[in-house]
């Protein structure tokens, strides 16, 4: 895929989700500042709100993915985002711990929302050959976004004044309401009808992919290693300096950039898309021994260490990612897609709810028996992908409708 995509829905797609990444990246670099300095919640309120928001926003998945299914995921992508770039500037009325938690439950609410109706989206909009494809260049295209939107707020964060705060989250909310407008200009997808008789949570009786749907949330939970324990490893564990958590961030980023594309080939199909997910586990039980033998280094041995454990741990990461959306799509009905990618969705925020405290009790507290033990987990969530899949598609023309997979020509 070229650098900009051809005209179409996924140039569409494109804007709409550049524009969102800019605004988050805003609002995420002030939020936690904003919140502590300006608002003056304590570090326990904001984490605690935080928790309560993200386990509300469980419940915004599946009602997202089937309405989604009934009147097509257009609207409602639209409609969540809009929601979003309404109750963003919320924030700057809140005054105590009651009214953060009920903002930013409500945005969290439209974020998981818009975020299971997109994908359920691309789903619809683009052809099944090429999902994987521009899931993956999307996800190259928000973290363009985040980081720029990020470097921007960091500049303003200079100025450690509430007006600069406040222009980074009314500058958020417009980045979201732009993103919803530009979804108008991706072509609107006609919900697909159900056969007679199906029940309609049909995601919920289908087991094997309910099975498969966690071992991507514990895959998924490689993301706690860049933003919790490997930044808490270097300042409490190693001798590496403070800057070494900074170029850890932007190997990743820049991976992520260049290489999710490439590395999604061959995961457009669920046989290809397991075996990526079996590689991702490997790669990152490496990455945990490396960056665990981090510890008790001299300074330049350590930054080595984790630089390689770095690498090691962003290619899991996009290997990860890349059989989480062909499993996802291969082995939804094309009736039920929304419903799918929202219970695939509700994994994924599972393991973000319990990363923070598991991450720092057994890797930060542990150490290497800690590293370890994750290595061990991811690797056995990673070998057992494989033989669910071929479970689940042996399910496929027995218990569920035909999947995008068994439907097109062959």
């Amino acid at each position: 895929m070229s650098l900009l995509p051809e005209s179409g829905p996924v140039r569409a797609l494109t804007y709409a989700t550049l524009l969102r990444a800019l605004g988050r990246g805003l609002f995420v670099t002030v939020s936690v500042l904003f919140f502590k300095l300006s608002v003056g919640l304590s570090d326990g309120e904001i984490g605690l709100g935080m928790t309560i928001a993200a386990a509300v926003g469980l419940a915004a998945g599946l009602p997202a993915g089937r309405l989604s299914d009934l009147v097509g995921p257009r609207g409602v992508q639209i409609a969540f985002s809009a929601a979003g770039g309404l109750l963003v500037p919320v924030y700057a009325l809140v005054s105590g711990f009651a009214g953060f938690v009920v903002v930013v439950t409500l945005v969290t609410f439209a974020e998981a929302g818009e975020g299971t109706a997109r994908a359920a989206l691309v789903g619809g909009a683009v052809p099944a050959a090429d999902r994987v494809r521009v899931r993956a260049y999307l996800r190259a295209v928000t973290n363009v976004g985040w980081s720029v939107g990020g470097l921007g707020a960091g500049a303003a964060l200079h100025f450690d004044s509430r007006p600069v705060y406040l222009g980074m989250i009314f500058g958020c909310a417009l980045c979201y309401l732009g993103s919803a407008l530009l979804g108008f200009r991706v072509p609107a997808v006609a919900p697909v009808p159900r056969k007679a008789g199906e029940p309609v949570w049909i995601v919920l009786r289908d087991r094997p992919y309910a099975v498969l749907a966690l071992l991507n949330a514990v895959l998924f939970m490689q993301n706690g290693l860049l933003t919790i324990a490997i930044p808490l490893w270097v300042a409490g564990r190693t001798s590496a300096p403070a800057w070494t958590v900074a170029a850890v961030a932007m190997i990743n980023t820049v991976t992520v950039t260049v290489l999710q594309v490439r590395l999604s080939r061959g995961t457009d199909d669920a046989a290809g898309a397991a075996r990526a997910q079996r590689r991702s586990g490997v790669f990152l039980l490496l990455a945990c021994v490396l960056l665990a033998l981090a510890a008790g280094q001299p300074a330049w041995v350590a930054v080595v260490a984790l630089f390689g454990g770095a690498l090691l741990h962003v290619l899991g990461e996009l290997l990860q990612a890349a059989g989480s959306w062909g499993l996802s799509y291969e082995l939804a009905p094309p009736h039920a897609i929304g419903q799918y990618q929202g219970l695939y969705g509700m994994g994924q925020q599972v393991s973000n709810i319990v990363v923070p405290a598991v991450m720092t009790t057994v890797i930060v507290g542990w150490g290497l028996p800690g590293w370890l033990l994750f290595g061990g987990v991811f690797l056995a969530a990673g070998l057992a992908v494989p033989p669910v899949t071929r479970w689940a598609e042996r399910t496929r023309g027995a218990a569920l409708p035909l999947t995008t997979a068994d439907a097109r020509p062959r």
